[in-house]
């Protein structure tokens, strides 16, 4: 007897079934190509102004606590601030004195004396942000100490300050010294300590932070502005006959961000 065996298994895929799976894996690919494209860009983005953002923020914090606890610098002049550029980049001066340190070593008290400047460093091309400190009362306030860095990649910094009435753009002359007149408006620079200090920083977008800056070029992009009102809180008791009467002082300017 003969048997007769079943017909050959013809299951399978089609073409136009292979075709199909075949753009439907491609797009899923793509589609995954795309997004993680997009992320490592948006990272790349993002991180280097997580870093300008720290920057700010760290800065701001050294001088917001100098500041609150700012005093007196010398007898002849309390505190000092020029207005003064580099080239066309705005790069104020603040010389004062503060109760805001640690002392560390013999000879030293809370006593310290504090001048922060913009300084270009001939190596990167960028503006770098610096605090000199000298926690030892000199014969000089302006000089000794030593100097620290506080942030780098700054476009300009600029402080106005605040008498309880209106915003100056300089505070304070040196007694017939070398500390110029340099305020922008009309009225002459006042003595004394202000009652608030405006700090605005601005800081290079990160596509042009880490190359330096050709003296002719133009840049392009805005920078990033920080900024913030401190202020003073032995201003009122710095004044004479003022140490009882501080309630008495104009109110404090007004906006947001004071400290």
């Amino acid at each position: 007897m003969i048997a007769h065996l079943p017909p050959p298994s013809r299951a399978g895929f089609t073409l136009i079934e292979l075709v199909i799976s075949a753009a439907l894996a491609a797009m899923i690919l793509v589609s995954a190509y795309l997004c993680l494209s997009s992320a490592i860009a948006s990272r790349k983005l993002i991180e280097p102004r997580v870093d300008v953002l720290q920057s700010a923020r760290v800065a701001m914090a050294i001088l917001t606590a100098d500041l609150r606890a700012a005093c007196p610098l010398a007898k002849d002049f309390q505190f000092l601030g020029m207005n003064r550029k580099l080239g066309a980049v705005s790069a104020d001066n603040l010389d004062f004195a503060t109760h805001h340190y640690t002392p560390r070593q013999a000879r030293e008290g809370d006593y310290c004396q504090i001048s922060v400047f913009l300084e270009k460093d001939p190596r990167s091309g960028q503006y770098v942000l610096w605090r000199r400190r000298n926690p030892i009362i000199a014969p000089d306030p302006l000089s000794g100490g030593t100097r620290e860095e506080l942030a780098r990649g700054l476009r300009g910094v600029q402080f106005e300050y605040y008498d309880g009435f209106d915003w100056y753009d300089t505070w304070g002359e040196i007694p017939g010294g070398s500390k110029p007149k340099s305020s922008l408006r009309d009225s002459s620079n006042l003595t004394g300590m202000p009652e608030a200090v405006r700090i605005t920083l601005a800081f290079d977008t990160p596509s042009t932070a880490k190359a330096a800056t050709p003296p002719n070029s133009t840049r392009l992009e805005p920078p990033l502005v920080f900024r913030t009102v401190v202020r003073l809180n032995l201003a009122a008791s710095s004044l004479p006959g003022e140490a009882g009467n501080a309630g008495a002082s104009a109110p404090a300017p007004s906006g947001n961000g004071v400290n």
